[in-house]
């Protein structure tokens, strides 16, 4: 037996000793996002790719997701909600996809067609009572290529497709699914079900509070047990300034930021933390306004801009935390192409384009662009945006930047560069993914898919573009695909349909306590093996 004063001395080391051991019950997982605020938590999330990224595939689901467990391999699309898919021999625009049974909502209700058709019509039919016009903005994108679907069977549903379209699978990871169910439970109230949302995901949404914090919990039911998460709770704090996410690391208050500041990232390696990068398919161009009244209509004005820019100067201002960009992919991608013109830093060049075009030291080329200073993938806005102004002012272009917060910049993009709230923008520099073959061309590159359709802000118009387009969507994944994309890759950089700036390595600052990370070869990222020690 202990005497009272052994006892008493040893109280501290046992008080210790328990709060260590509630610590490492509890701690959560605390992020700073590049977001100002939180994003919407019905299934349809906005602030572009990173609001799938946080509040998208933590409590939902698609049909089709992301193998996000490898560093070394780009990340590939596999069975998610559905576990196969396949074109009807007799008529190729019919789609069959089976769906995984035994998936329960965090409500209790069953994931089945019925839930598939559901959040089919809420996005896609105004006449349903959950039509969403928000779920269709932010959705369609992912949905445009399908005219009908049905319920086959409680497990088997099928989506029609305008034309045969190979494409419009893998366009799927975007479509999440919701819980029919909460939303009838709550009165089929949207607010109400954004305050409660339930999905099929590996987190579930404890709560949230505007512009401040949200808290997920490990939904332990997750139907692939491999990915129930190992951390308890997740907290995701907006944070738009880059220097901010690095200081509250650094001061122990959250365990992971999103893209430190360049300048940061010494401070923070010699600290002990660890800023993991790998380069992703996510690049960061301005798109020109192709219409009309724009300088960029002359295609020796789009060259010049791209000769203007020092992107290996860039990289190295931004500390190695970018890749220089001369197409929408990297030269090592299959999708790359053979452009014939040569994106490269020749100023001299740059304004004798100019000069060719009537722009010289007298009539300066002048234009206006949108930028945001922040959110979803726009790495370091404020620090590039300044160096390329500076470069194009070399050249004697005059570029004026109008700034927009991150979500007001995107319904710019959704507008296009006709629309009467544009008028007046020459281009747009926002960010995207190029994971597959229609976020990395199609949208921008197919005439057809101008604002509120698709994303072709510029109104990119070239036959030849869309016959290539049309050619992807009639052939299979594989290398005949491959080469047609490369042809539009080739297309799109031989015209300089944009100016192409850096690819992202999107660098993750953590905590010596994080332990599990995995950096893929994607802009998205599993949350479900990390855990804090």
């Amino acid at each position: 037996m202990f005497g009272k004063a052994t006892v008493w001395g040893l109280l501290p080391a046992l008080l210790l000793s328990a709060a260590n051991v509630v610590a490492a019950e509890q701690a959560p997982l605390r992020i700073a996002m590049t977001l100002a605020d939180i994003p919407l938590t019905d299934g349809a999330p906005d602030q572009g790719t990173e609001g799938l990224r946080f509040l998208g595939y933590t409590v939902y689901d698609p049909l089709i997701r992301w193998d996000l467990s490898s560093a070394d391999q780009p990340a590939r699309l596999v069975p998610g909600l559905a576990t196969s898919w396949k074109q009807d021999p007799e008529d190729p625009t019919r789609w069959i996809f089976e769906l995984r049974q035994g998936v329960r909502f965090h409500d209790g209700s069953i994931f089945d067609a019925d839930a598939v058709i559901w959040n089919l019509e809420h996005a896609l039919n105004d006449k349903s009572p959950q039509f969403s016009r928000n779920a269709r903005a932010l959705t369609i994108s992912s949905l445009w290529p399908i005219v009908a679907y049905r319920k086959l069977d409680d497990w088997h549903v099928e989506l029609q497709t305008d034309g045969i379209d190979t494409v419009m699978p893998s366009m799927l990871n975007r479509f999440l699914i919701a819980s029919p169910a909460q939303w009838e439970k709550l009165g089929r109230d949207q607010q109400a079900f954004r305050r409660n949302p339930s999905g099929t995901g590996p987190w579930r949404l404890k709560s949230f509070t505007p512009q401040q914090q949200a808290e997920l919990v490990r939904n332990e039911d997750y139907w692939d047990k491999a990915r129930v998460p190992k951390s308890a709770r997740m907290i995701l704090l907006p944070m738009p300034d880059a220097s901010a996410r690095a200081a509250a690391l650094l001061s122990g208050a959250v365990d992971w930021a999103e893209l430190p500041a360049p300048d940061t990232v010494p401070k923070l390696k010699q600290a002990g933390f660890t800023v993991a990068t790998n380069t992703i398919p996510h690049f960061w161009p301005y798109t020109y306004s192709l219409l009309p009244d724009s300088p960029f209509r002359d295609i020796r004005v789009r060259k010049a801009l791209n000769l203007a820019v020092d992107r290996e100067g860039l990289v190295r201002l931004l500390n190695g935390l970018a890749v220089p960009a001369v197409a929408n992919v990297t030269p090592n991608h299959p999708w790359f192409g053979k452009p014939s013109f040569a994106i490269k830093f020749d100023p001299t060049e740059a304004r004798r384009l100019l000069q060719e075009a009537g722009y010289d030291d007298s009539h300066h080329l002048k234009f206006k662009v949108a930028i945001s200073t922040s959110g979803s993938g726009q790495m370091y806005p404020l620090i590039m945006n300044e160096f390329i102004q500076q470069n194009l002012a070399d050249v004697g272009v005059d570029m004026e930047v109008e700034v927009f917060e991150w979500n007001a910049l995107t319904a710019r993009s959704r507008a296009g560069a006709a629309a009467p709230e544009n008028r007046g923008l020459a281009a747009l520099n926002s960010s995207w993914n190029t994971m597959e073959p229609y976020n990395a061309f199609i949208r921008f590159a197919d005439s057809k898919l101008v604002p509120p359709k698709g994303s072709n802000w510029g109104h990119i118009n070239d036959p030849d573009l869309d016959a290539l387009v049309a050619e992807v969507r009639k052939t299979p994944a594989g290398s005949t695909q491959d080469e047609l994309l490369a042809q539009i890759d080739t297309k799109l950089v031989d015209q300089a349909v944009f100016l192409w700036i850096a690819h992202d390595v999107w660098p993750t600052a953590l905590s010596p306590r994080v332990k599990g990370f995995v950096h893929p070869q994607s802009w998205y990222v599993d949350f479900s093996p990390v855990s804090v020690e």
